[in-house]
């Protein structure tokens, strides 16, 4: 199927063609047209399955056609509603490059920087608004903002929401919603309050499952390496010495951990920057925007403030430190393997994270493939089961020279 066959307007399919896109995902694929249909969506796609895509589209074609019908009004007529500053930038940047010839007005806010120069630009009037919680509730609160008018509302990535605490702003900006209007609501997990959530916000909604949270990308290589704690850092250099892997995203629990990476690696001359929620907001954009560029070399992040970073070619994903919830290894390994390219995710283990990596390897049902031998390499035996599954298992895919080297040159550029 081709985005022409989509029943999408000529403007947008000008600008999907400007973009390079000409097949959609299956999620693009699924949602478009039940969104075009008028009907509620709820959708459960975990990132990387061009989710943005799959609701900005169609919204961008309903409101120009709902102006097109008359609705000329200054006021708000869609509204996406994202947990991080970087997601709702990034969602902005899609309507700009899927709406680049429709020319409707739309505005990002977001916490952390001034008000005023996002109060004028809704002075001036927006038809698609992009916002985080916070400051939405804040505009809103000080008369910036209405949303009587609203036709289209997306909730996007609402488990992420309740995990950072941003549940019950959500309900306060739902409460000030008109009661008619078409919602499309995104989430890669369905924990119990999500489902309840969704459920009163979707009316007889039409129901979109692509690519489940316990899957991985099938592109995406992936290998562990058991290491002690205080080893990491040294074995992270290590294989960093490889001048082939020209960027890579390290993912570590705490911001004072990103932190800590940060000081390591530059310390060694590896260009590097930290992305977390005690960065400001300006800080956050510059080292995102070095890394896309390629002037930083390596992101350092965690979770939350990695939501929404989207970079083209990220060849290799670093789990500095392993996740103490499984799901959120499939998200962060997830960043690389994009758009049908290939990618690699390396974990680092140590003896107190083993739990961590027997969870994830129970989601994914698969047993990660063991590098056994480098120079930094856990005294802390494996399990007798462990041991077993590994020895029939080869070491990854001829991706690793003898262990004691980084990765093989040749294999890492592809």
């Amino acid at each position: 199927m081709l985005f022409k066959e989509l029943q999408l307007i000529e403007p947008i399919l000008k600008a999907l063609e400007t973009e390079g896109y000409t097949v959609p995902t299956p999620i693009q694929q699924q949602a478009i047209p039940l969104a075009l249909e008028g009907k509620d969506l709820l959708g459960c796609a975990q990132t990387g399955t061009g989710k943005t895509a799959a609701f900005a589209i169609p919204i961008l074609q309903l409101v120009y056609q709902s102006i097109q019908n008359g609705n000329r009004s200054k006021t708000i007529k869609a509204l996406v509603l994202t947990p991080t500053r970087e997601l709702a930038i990034q969602i902005d940047e899609s309507f700009a490059a899927y709406g680049r010839y429709l020319y409707l007005k739309h505005q990002v806010i977001f916490g952390g920087v001034s008000q005023v120069p996002q109060v004028n630009a809704l002075r001036n009037g927006v038809d698609i608004l992009v916002a985080t919680p916070g400051r939405l509730l804040d505009l809103m609160q000080q008369g910036y903002i209405r949303l009587n008018d609203l036709n289209f509302f997306v909730l996007d990535e609402a488990d992420r929401m309740l995990d950072m605490g941003f549940i019950n702003d959500v309900k306060k900006i739902v409460a000030k919603l008109p009661a008619k209007k078409q919602t499309l609501f995104f989430s890669a997990t369905m924990p119990t309050e999500i489902e309840k959530l969704s459920a009163t916000l979707l009316h007889n909604p039409a129901k979109v499952e692509v690519t489940p949270v316990s899957s991985t990308v099938e592109k995406i290589e992936q290998a562990v390496y058991y290491v002690e704690k205080d080893q990491k850092k040294h074995l992270l250099i290590h294989l960093l010495k490889d001048k082939a892997i020209q960027t890579a995203l390290v993912f570590t629990r705490t911001k004072h951990g990103a932190d800590k990476v940060v000081k390591e690696l530059t310390r060694v001359g590896i260009s590097a920057e930290a992305i977390h929620g005690n960065k400001s907001q300006n800080a956050r954009q510059r080292a995102l925007s070095n890394f896309k560029a390629g002037t930083t070399r390596i992101l350092v992040a965690t979770d939350i403030a990695a939501r929404g970073i989207d970079v083209d070619q990220l060849s290799h994903v670093f789990n500095f430190e392993l996740p103490n919830v499984p799901e959120t290894y499939v998200h962060r390994i997830g960043r690389t393997g994009r758009a049908g390219a290939s990618g690699m995710a390396v974990s680092f283990c140590d003896s107190e994270e083993r739990p961590y990596l027997n969870d994830i390897q129970k989601l994914i049902k698969i047993t990660l493939p063991v590098v056994r031998e480098h120079e930094f390499v856990s005294s802390i035996p494996m399990n007798a089961a462990a041991v077993k599954a590994q020895q029939s298992r080869p070491t990854p895919r001829g991706r690793f020279t003898n262990q004691k080297t980084s990765y093989n040159r040749t294999a890492a550029k592809r």
